[in-house]
């Protein structure tokens, strides 16, 4: 499909989560490696164990394999293809008098969409090199000082899109609570989230203290700065919409909160192994088990709640089977992502390590029923969300997304 082009004053900084959303669908296929093939002594597979699995491992491993490297193939392309498109529609966009317009708007904040979506890229070309270049992860140690560096660049522009917009609100003014009835807000703080978790991938899996000690405090600091603004923006959300309720457009947004507590949640889980590797810190498998199925509950809360407020709308009757157009609708995509690769933290690193089931097992297998559904209903909404926003349909514009 050719991606038309978004002319202009209809583009959205949102539909960076087009590209976003295809970064997390290719991490997800990576669970499967991650999770059912062996890689003993390191911490994630790579192309020579993946090798060694897959002329040696029986049909399932051989199975997963392919199924893994073909998803994170497909969604890699996918990923860097719509990121290339919305760099392009995202200078032309300012060029416009919308942009100007929107800089002043409470929206300004969704700038931050861009760095998130590049700091999946970095995760997603971690992934890559490790999977299917020969000989990359054996030299990763020189190449984690290069990721902090990427990251901490993706952090910089995060933090200046988002101190653009406080600085403007704190010092003129200007931002209308009633138009904040959504927790679109929160985009902002999981930017930041997003480039904490990447900090502690080099903090967890790095043997060299040096390094392992600079990725704990990047990470350490802009998952504080998350956690911060994220409760900020949560009470300020949750109190806007009590008082003049939710508006149906953006309710997708209430499903953040998944992906928010995802990327935290896997980066506090790292920020103890790299305690535990290179500091002597012990983390116990009972910790690891109770600190990941307390987010995970916390997951299930505001994805019941935010299933009842959109069905109540009829939401995906009009945004997603329907005729209705919106980039916000992207915003679904990530949940689906992120509760399947949180879960999957949930199972193997917390109810397998605490002994309660054993890999393999019957109750293993149907743990991952529901989990393997919600990863194919969510590829199946993105790719029909992409029919729909970024294909041709001149006569059906998209309506940037509401406040």
């Amino acid at each position: 499909m050719r991606y038309a082009r978004a002319e202009g004053a209809s583009y959205s900084p949102v539909y960076f989560l087009s590209s976003l959303g295809a970064g997390g669908l290719a991490v997800s296929f990576f669970m499967y490696l991650m999770w059912m093939t062996p890689h003993k002594g390191q911490p994630i597979p790579s192309f020579a164990t993946l090798s060694a699995a897959a002329q040696g491992g029986d049909v399932f491993t051989q199975a997963v394999i392919a199924l893994g490297v073909v998803g994170i193939a497909a969604f890699t392309f996918l990923h860097v293809r719509t990121l290339v498109w919305n760099v392009r529609e995202y200078f032309a966009w300012k060029k416009t008098p919308g942009y100007q317009a929107f800089l002043k708007s409470n929206n300004q904040s969704q700038l931050t969409a861009m760095p998130l979506a590049f700091a999946m890229s970095i995760n997603v070309g971690f992934i890559v090199g490790a999977v299917f270049v020969p000989g990359l992860w054996e030299i990763a140690e020189y190449l984690f000082p290069a990721a902090l560096l990427a990251f901490a660049t993706t952090g910089y522009f995060a933090l200046k899109f988002l101190g653009g917009f406080f600085t403007r609100v704190l010092t003129e003014g200007g931002f209308d609570c009633t138009r904040n009835n959504s927790f679109g807000q929160l985009l902002s703080a999981f930017a930041l989230a997003m480039v904490g978790v990447g900090f502690s991938a080099a903090a967890a899996m790095s043997h060299v203290k040096l390094t392992s000690a600079i990725g704990f405090m990047g990470s350490t600091l802009f998952l504080s700065a998350a956690v911060i603004l994220g409760a900020i923006f949560l009470v300020m959300g949750f109190r806007s919409m009590m008082e003049h309720s939710a508006e149906r457009e953006t309710t997708p947004t209430l499903w953040i909160i998944i992906p928010f507590i995802t990327v935290v949640g896997i980066a506090v889980y790292r920020l103890n192994k790299a305690l535990e590797h290179n500091f002597g810190v012990e983390f116990s498998a009972g910790s690891a088990f109770a600190l990941l199925t307390v987010l995970f509950s916390i997951q299930l809360v505001f994805g019941l709640l935010g299933y009842m407020v959109m069905k109540r709308f009829g939401y995906f009757e009009h945004f997603v089977s329907g005729e209705g157009r919106s980039p916000g609708s992207y915003a679904l995509i990530c949940p689906g992502v992120a509760l399947f690769v949180f879960a999957n933290f949930v199972i193997n690193a917390g109810l397998v390590q605490i002994g309660v089931i054993e890999m393999f097992s019957v109750a293993w297998f149907v743990l991952y029923v529901p989990l393997v559904y919600l990863q194919a209903k969510t590829i199946a909404v993105y790719f029909r969300l992409n029919g729909k926003m970024l294909g041709n349909h001149p006569a059906t514009p998209a309506t940037p997304l509401a406040a």
